[in-house]
């Protein structure tokens, strides 16, 4: 049972990934994660508010999901920092009424968005 803070709000994301060291180089030179390693086969994330976790338990099966959504206050300087870490664009920057916002894929080819009010 959920507690009234929590109850009915996404709590938690997992990605399975082929290589979790990879995956943690990557969102964390991209987004600032950080991780606590509970063994050779799962990481746990948090990126400050939500947290995750990486497993090779699983396949990678990147799609098919819900689309993860990450906001950033300087959209360009996210980008940026995505494509520096090894991410590829999937959807270039695009304004929608209430913002902008790119799509992009992690080493593992999952597709993610970024969105920025601004």
């Amino acid at each position: 049972m959920g507690t009234a803070s929590n109850d009915r709000q996404i709590d938690y994301v997992e990605f399975n990934v082929r290589d979790i060291a990879r995956s943690k180089h990557f969102y964390g030179s991209a987004f600032g994660w950080t991780f606590t390693d509970y063994g050779p086969e799962y990481c746990e994330f948090a990126d400050g508010r939500l947290k995750g976790g990486f497993t090779t338990i699983g396949a990678v099966t990147p799609s098919g999901g819900p689309l993860v959504i990450l906001y950033a206050d300087d959209l360009k300087e996210t980008l940026e920092q995505m494509k520096a870490a090894g991410g590829m664009i999937a959807k270039p920057p695009y304004d929608f009424p209430g913002g902008s916002r790119f799509h992009f894929t992690d080493p593992d080819g999952y597709e993610l968005a970024v969105w920025s009010a601004r």
